[in-house]
């Protein structure tokens, strides 16, 4: 099964240290038959709102969603509020790791368990993933 699995980061080496979807950039990656590649990056949307409006607002939500279409899974070290919005979109993956090479090989070790989740769409819960 291909999967296209995004990455969030600022500087494209390193996972960003705030929730996901705060995100400067997404490095998405294709795996499949035990392989990944590059596809592309893409920038997050600056998200217009209220400067009153908090951490998973809904329109966060629909805006980070956006740049992230076709994307099955999200990776990243933690995920906000919007978690229960974006678990019916998307696989949400938190590592315990600092870079994209170190998350890539963690996401490679644990596909079949990500896949499975995939497959109880709406349904499903995030997974965590040590080294």
């Amino acid at each position: 099964m291909d999967l296209l699995i995004a990455f969030g980061t600022d500087d494209g080496k390193n996972l960003n240290s705030d929730h996901v979807g705060m995100a400067k950039y997404f490095y998405v990656y294709k795996f499949c038959s035990n392989e990944e590649k590059f596809v592309e990056k893409r920038k997050n949307v600056e998200f217009k709102g209220d400067e009153s409006m908090k951490h998973g607002d809904p329109e966060k939500d629909r805006a980070t969603s956006s740049v992230l279409k076709g994307v099955d899974v999200i990776v990243g070290r933690k995920f906000g509020p919007n978690l229960p919005r974006i678990l019916k979109k998307f696989v949400c993956v938190v590592v315990r790791t600092d870079t994209i090479d170190s998350a890539i090989k963690i996401v490679c070790r644990n596909i079949d368990r990500i896949i499975e989740e995939k497959d109880k769409g709406e349904g499903r819960k995030h997974i965590v993933l040590k080294p």
